[in-house]
């Protein structure tokens, strides 16, 4: 059985196309025409951050525990069936075609990339919505990708959002980018005519009322504004969506919700805590939804 989705995924040290496994390997190595060779983790996911890796740090197997708790118990499904909407026009139909990496053309089945996927949960209601798709989820979390790679028809890979995209020209329907880093140039190389650009940015009030308690970034107004900018050169603008949600939240849940951001790297469970009321929590996720379609 291949590597998952693996026809959209490029050698990230030479960006050719996949040869055969290697006998035996039963799926869980991908070797390019070249001989570079990536073994999967037994827990599914590829690492090809190889060589001298990145200067980010990735998030930690506690950050992840938390994100999947606070994920799990729904708090942001409005922000994921949003998502699933947005995405889903874009992944009903047959895929475009695309390069094989030797000068072929071929049709593919319609693909989704989400760029910073950490556990997938956005990306797994897409492809509920969507299930003829296949995804590429990316990632720096080896701990994030481990629950990534349980997602039907998904490549999880271990990569840098800053470094080029290992995946060929034109090769997705839709990209999807939820609070994560935005190389729009890349998304723009890797989308098919006419593809999907999906960005979730916070708006300013965006869990107000816990960044009063918790050490929480803050969220400068017009993220929007500056994502449309950004991204003109190649996108045309779609639409923009508000989501507005109430959030009730005791400590365990509020605890986890700021462990999942980047407190979670120098803030410990026990502080956080200390620093709650033994109430519930009442707030608000006010995010912005981008939706953008490729020149």
């Amino acid at each position: 059985m291949p590597f998952p989705a693996q026809e959209l995924l490029r050698c990230p040290v030479c960006s050719g196309p996949w040869a055969a496994s290697p006998d035996g390997a039963g799926g869980r190595s991908l070797v390019c025409a070249s001989g570079h060779r990536f073994d999967a983790a037994r827990q599914g996911y590829v690492n090809f951050l190889t060589g001298r890796g990145t200067r980010f740090v990735p998030d930690t197997a506690e950050m992840v525990a938390a994100r999947e708790r606070f994920l799990g118990a729904g708090y942001y499904a409005p922000i994921a069936q949003a998502v699933a909407d947005a995405a889903a026009p874009a992944l009903s139909g047959p895929g475009g075609p695309t390069d094989d990496g030797a000068g072929a053309r071929r049709a593919l089945s319609p693909a989704v990339l989400d760029a910073g996927a950490g556990t997938g949960y956005y990306l797994g209601a897409v492809l509920a919505r969507s299930p003829g798709a296949s995804a590429v989820a990316l990632d720096l979390s080896r701990h994030a990708l481990a629950r990534a790679a349980k997602l039907p028809r998904t490549a999880a890979v271990v990569w840098d959002l800053w470094r080029d995209l290992p995946l060929p020209d034109r090769s997705v329907d839709v990209v999807l980018d939820v609070f994560a880093p935005r190389n729009l140039r890349e998304y723009a190389r890797v989308l098919r005519p006419r593809g999907v650009l999906c960005i979730v940015t916070p708006r300013p009030e965006h869990l107000a009322g816990l960044r009063d308690l918790l050490p929480m970034l803050d969220v400068p107004a017009g993220k929007a504004e500056g994502v449309a900018r950004a991204a003109e050169q190649d996108f045309e603008a779609g639409y923009r969506r508000a989501i507005e949600f109430p959030l009730v939240l005791d400590r365990d849940a509020a605890a986890d919700l700021a462990l999942m951001g980047p407190a979670g790297h120098h803030t410990e469970r026990a502080v956080l805590l200390a620093k709650l009321p033994a109430g519930p929590l009442e707030t608000e996720g006010a995010v912005e939804l981008s939706v953008l379609r490729r020149r």
